[in-house]
């Protein structure tokens, strides 16, 4: 029952709540794409696994911040709040598979990758990647757009 929460006294009453995107934004690209999402009324939770990246994240306009270690898979728990599609956008190959990984572990919903790297696609699809998005700019606006029409 992922985005709800029992509500009332009875504990039967089931209430949506309300979805975050999650958005890994390492780059100027990615926190200009939090800002759009704001600008749109959407609420945008962040991805990182540093908290001088966790600063930038809230500063775009992510409400909440998921920080991880990625390296110990045991600290990469399901986020308390609800989670909608997914947005990572890609500096470190490495990191970027991490984080396929672990999101995927957490929901069901679209995962898009955006890179600057056509040599990744596959690899990102092939670890739950629903999109893998090639920009040159690394320029995501175009998802912000296409939200409106899902």
């Amino acid at each position: 029952l992922q985005g709800f929460q029992r509500e009332g006294e009875n504990g039967m009453e089931l209430e949506k709540r309300e979805e975050h995107v999650l958005v890994s934004a390492p780059t100027k690209a990615g926190e200009a794409f939090i800002k759009q999402l704001k600008y749109r009324g959407i609420t945008v939770a962040g991805l990182t696994n540093n908290k001088v990246e966790r600063k930038r994240l809230e500063k775009a306009g992510a409400v909440q911040t998921v920080l991880v270690d990625t390296h110990n898979q045991d600290t990469w728990k399901i986020p308390p709040f609800s989670l909608g599609d997914i947005y990572l956008f890609e500096r470190s190959f490495n990191l970027c598979c991490q984080y396929i990984v672990m999101c995927r572990a957490w929901t069901v919903k679209p995962i898009f990758v955006i890179t600057t790297s056509i040599n990744s696609r596959l690899v990102y699809r092939g670890l739950g990647a629903s999109q893998v998005f090639y920009s040159y700019s690394g320029d995501a606006t175009f998802l912000v757009k296409g939200r409106n029409e899902r």
